[in-house]
């Protein structure tokens, strides 16, 4: 993989930070940390303009979302809604004055505390929150709406949180279709639409719901839909309805757009993780990385790290660890946290909750550490100034 061009996007509890290639013997530099040392759960950037954004908060500062369209050198804050900082500032000329406060109408007062998902397409920029509800952009960023024919599905009103409270974490658009679009949440599921957000569908069925008695995967109960709580979720490219996801119990493949799963993780050492990853030109191709399970660490089984690949579309499974720290490994990697390049061959990025960031320039058969001691990393994302360009040309 020749990495000219690569900026790996890193979301950390103290801010984004960019890792380039310096073009030098491979190496890599880190900048950062940008948006003012602020959460950020998620940033993204579109390969033909180069504008980045990056979206987070939470209770101190109320949620909102950073952009820059200069690469990374300087950015500016939306404010979608107040926190405890705004109301302490209210109430404390003197606090108000220390942090630049200023008294202003934020468009969706106290509604959510965070953004944890970003998506770009078609020209549409959408933000998924925490609690769950989808917005969307129509000018980049610079005014926002909320998408209520999602807020107001029927089912909202029987969404239970997950473990890190009920987010909209993955937005999966098609890429030939403006209309359609995929969301999950914890623990609501999976919800599609097919005309641009105006309704949608829950897409949670197992494909074998016509015999769930004898289904035991512990998220097949009794009324014949997977576990709720999907942790990522992908969609394959050449194929219009193919998606793969990452639940707390195990790893499914849809060949109906979600309207029906199977399970795939036979073969894998627990059905546990975070990520996944599909190939940007082989549908058949996905990686995930497992962890130990819900209630026993949430870490690399036998504390020794592996990406696993799939090169059938989860009929088998291979374990990659060349490169991958095989003893005392105990970190975590979360959902958004595993990204890949269009190279060729493809070129993979995964960072972890210890502040690690490792790259694979040959499709996860060797890695390499390219950063390590940042904050926690919550997502990683691959903008391709090459790809851009030739979009251009």
């Amino acid at each position: 993989m020749a990495s000219d061009g690569i900026v790996i996007l890193v979301a950390t509890t103290k801010g984004v930070f960019l890792i380039a290639d310096t073009g030098k013997q491979r190496g890599w530099r880190v900048t950062g940390p940008f948006c003012d040392g602020w959460p950020i759960n998620h940033v993204i950037g579109d390969h033909d303009t180069g504008t980045l954004w990056a979206g987070g908060g939470g209770e101190w500062h109320g949620a909102g979302i950073w952009q820059s369209e200069d690469g990374g050198q300087h950015w500016k804050l939306t404010r979608l809604t107040k926190g405890t900082m705004d109301n302490w500032a209210a109430n404390d000329p003197g606090f108000a004055d220390m942090i630049g406060w200023t008294d202003e109408a934020l468009p969706f007062g106290d509604k959510f505390s965070q953004i944890w998902s970003l998506g770009y397409a078609h020209g549409t920029l959408y933000a998924g929150t925490k609690p769950a509800s989808l917005l969307q952009s129509r000018d980049m960023g610079k005014s926002w709406a909320r998408v209520d024919g999602l807020t107001e599905h029927p089912s909202a009103t029987g969404w239970t949180p997950g473990a890190a409270g009920l987010v909209l974490h993955t937005i999966v658009a098609d890429p030939a279709d403006p209309q359609k679009l995929w969301v999950g949440i914890s623990a609501a599921g999976v919800f599609g639409t097919e005309d641009g957000g105006k309704t949608w569908e829950r897409r949670n069925r197992l494909s074998n719901a016509g015999t769930q008695c004898q289904h035991d995967h512990p998220a097949g109960p009794r009324d014949g839909e997977t576990g709720h709580c999907v942790h990522n979720m992908v969609r394959a490219p050449g194929s219009e309805d193919l998606l793969y996801q990452q639940n707390h119990h195990g790893v499914w493949r849809s060949a109906d757009g979600g309207r029906s799963w199977d399970d795939i993780s036979a073969g894998l050492p627990s059905t546990f993780g975070f990520p996944i990853r599909v190939h940007p030109r082989d549908a058949d191709t996905i990686w995930t990385l497992p962890l130990n399970g819900d209630m026993a660490g949430r870490f690399p089984p036998d504390a020794a790290a592996a990406v696993w690949r799939s090169r059938d579309g989860g009929e088998s499974w291979q374990d990659l660890r060349e490169g991958l720290p095989q003893t005392s490994c105990f970190f975590t990697v979360l959902r958004q946290a595993m990204a890949g390049d269009t190279r060729e061959p493809a070129g993979l990025y995964f960072g972890t909750n210890s502040g690690s960031v490792f790259a694979s320039p040959d499709e996860g058969d060797t890695w390499q550490e390219i950063a390590r001691h940042l904050p926690t990393i919550l997502a990683v994302e691959v903008l391709d100034r090459a790809k851009g360009q030739a979009a251009a040309d």
